[in-house]
């Protein structure tokens, strides 16, 4: 199949109405799983406990309310569809400067990845099972550490997440998500800015702060020091006025879950 038939069949997919539910349900549900990441947070830096604070223990929270099997499904499924419309975008991305549509081609490609591995973390638990992402983040690393080259490997990989973390930030900052949405003037659209602004910068401080364990445990040889978002988020509390950083980043994942809410209704699709 060459280049131009590879795009059509992506753009007739992604005009189909069926298809641009699912993609927009593919959101509500990613709001869903940050909210429930953001609760648990606040509820670590207020010392009620509350779980793993990341898509496993969200998930898991969502296996214990009645049907829950059921809303994992839709999770799993809204999250694949959202994943394959990112794939679709990649592949029908026509900007004529060849540096600008290959950025974007890594942008769309690098959150279809996402999608698909929290709606995996999703099936997972719909099929009865469960995951634990900062025992598999630790020894993925010790298996890196161990390896030839395996130091600077983790330091990449550490450069990379944190460099997500700073371009969610910027993202927020320079509001630049706009331009995926079709806001209607007036508080609405003020109100989404707003939610997206903050969502995004929070969102963004706590990838970084997994980069930053990935940077450390490469530092240290230490493979128990890197970890995912439960661990980054709960490495904040041992800072200096830590559970107030943690409570405001966990306030701020709620946001962003309100806005991917908002983000189902005013989306560019």
């Amino acid at each position: 199949m060459n280049p131009d038939t590879s795009k059509a069949v992506a753009s007739s997919a992604q005009n189909t109405p069926t298809f641009r539910v699912m993609a927009r349900v593919g959101y509500l549900v990613l709001g869903i799983v940050h909210i429930i990441i953001g609760a648990i947070a606040v509820s670590v830096a207020v010392g009620a406990g509350g779980g793993e604070a990341d898509q496993g223990g969200a998930m898991e929270q969502v296996s214990r309310v009645p049907f829950g099997t059921v809303v994992l499904w839709v999770i799993a499924l809204g999250l694949f569809a959202l994943g394959v419309w990112q794939i679709g975008e990649a592949v029908v991305e026509r900007d004529p400067d060849t540096k600008k549509k290959w950025g974007r081609r890594v942008k769309y490609l690098g959150a279809a990845i996402a999608y698909f591995a929290i709606g995996a973390t999703a099936l997972t638990y719909a099929l009865g099972g469960q995951s634990d992402s900062s025992r598999s983040t630790e020894t993925l690393t010790a298996q890196l550490l161990a390896a030839p080259g395996g130091i600077a490997l983790v330091v990449l990989i550490g450069l990379v997440v944190l460099g997500v973390g700073v371009a969610f930030v910027v993202r927020g900052i320079r509001r630049s998500f706009e331009k995926q949405l079709s806001l209607p003037a007036g508080k609405v659209g003020d109100g989404v800015r707003t939610l997206g602004v903050v969502g995004y910068v929070t969102k963004g401080i706590a990838i970084a702060v997994v980069g930053v364990l990935f940077l450390v445990a490469a530092l240290t040889h230490d493979p128990e020091k890197a970890g995912g978002l439960d661990a980054a988020l709960k490495s904040l509390a041992d800072l200096p006025f830590g559970q107030g950083i943690l409570w405001l980043v966990g306030a701020g994942l709620v946001i962003y879950g309100v806005y991917c809410f908002a983000r189902a209704k005013y989306a560019r699709l």
